[in-house]
């Protein structure tokens, strides 16, 4: 007997949203959109803003789609889950397939959608055409996180960082994203920048670690200057990157690293690698699970790669959404 389809069973119309100025996008524009004509009853929507991706994600969802496949980057899937959590129960969302199209493609290649972006649409045909079970695709479900703060509209993504890490990503969205580097070089490149910063982040304020207070879900609290904080919902980052080493059973990793810390450079291996077994919190490292975490800073972060500032006064909550259903190549 066939499998049943993981496509949303009310419907079997398919939702594509293309952002034609994402970096893979632009460089392989013309086999992408041949690759798009051979998705069977499909509806297509273009755009290169926020206000055009809030637009496309209405206007398929009003058409009642069952599979809702994003053609962009990190960014564009930020907004596209942003605007889906404050419009619809997750309970009503079509399920959802991010092809890496972008410049940095975090969330689908931890979610496992391998490939250039052309091949997997051609494979998603395939199955479309002959779905006759479901052994070559799976349903992946991740919670997101939600990031509230009094006076600010609620911000939805897979991952959050302040510190270096942020600075290195705001350096990116400049120079370097405007000569057209993606994919690999361009990761390489925001890191190679963040660990300049560490060398310089006590001479050059553009490079200042992140002072901040922490309240861990337990009530336990910390207050200090840190190099960076990250909190995601995905368990590998760019590059393969795994700076996560808590064993508790909850949807978000949480890491933190003292300004004050020992043995940095000996430990940066281990560090972006998540070796528990030679980082100490007593060393200045920091890492753990959680459904929740509270932080109060005057300072910029990123969520997603998109750039956001919070003011000194109220304190950001950061807690995991209901899980997120997505189809997976």
């Amino acid at each position: 007997m066939a499998a049943k389809s993981p496509i949303n069973a009310t419907s079997k119309k398919i939702g594509l949203l293309l952002n034609p100025m994402s970096g893979q996008v632009r460089k392989r524009e013309r086999a992408i959109r041949n690759a798009l004509k051979q998705i069977p009853d499909a509806i297509l929507c273009e755009a290169t803003d926020a206000t055009g991706f809030i637009t496309a994600t209405d206007t398929l969802i009003q058409a009642k789609i069952g599979l809702l496949v994003i053609v962009a980057g990190d960014g564009t899937s930020h907004a596209v889950l942003s605007y889906l959590f404050t419009t619809l129960p997750v309970t009503r969302w079509p399920v959802l397939m991010i092809i890496p199209g972008g410049t940095t493609n975090m969330t689908p290649l931890d979610l496992g959608m391998r490939g250039k972006p052309e091949k997997i649409l051609q494979r998603l045909a395939q199955y479309l055409q002959h779905a006759d079970g479901c052994n070559t695709v799976k349903q992946v479900q991740r919670s997101a996180l939600c990031i509230e703060q009094n006076g600010r509209q609620t911000i939805y993504g897979m991952f959050f960082a302040a510190g270096l890490v942020a600075r290195g990503v705001k350096f990116s969205r400049s120079s370097v994203k405007q000569i057209g580097i993606t994919g690999g070089i361009f990761t390489f490149l925001i890191m190679l920048r963040s660990l300049i910063g560490l060398i310089f982040s006590h001479q050059n304020k553009q490079w200042a670690p992140v002072t901040m207070s922490i309240l861990k879900e337990n009530g336990e609290s910390f207050q200090g200057t840190y190099l960076f904080t990250l909190v995601s919902a995905l368990d590998c980052l760019l590059l393969n990157m795994r700076p996560f080493w808590g064993h508790e059973p909850a949807p978000l990793h949480i890491t933190w690293v003292d300004q004050q810390h020992k043995h940095l450079w000996r430990s940066l291996w281990p560090l972006l690698k998540g070796k528990a077994e030679r980082l100490k919190a007593q060393d200045g490292y920091h890492s753990h699970n959680s459904h929740k975490l509270t932080i109060q800073m005057n300072d910029e972060y990123i969520v997603d790669g998109e750039l956001y500032h919070s003011p000194g006064g109220a304190p950001l909550r950061i807690t995991a959404t209901a899980p997120v259903t997505f189809l997976v190549l």
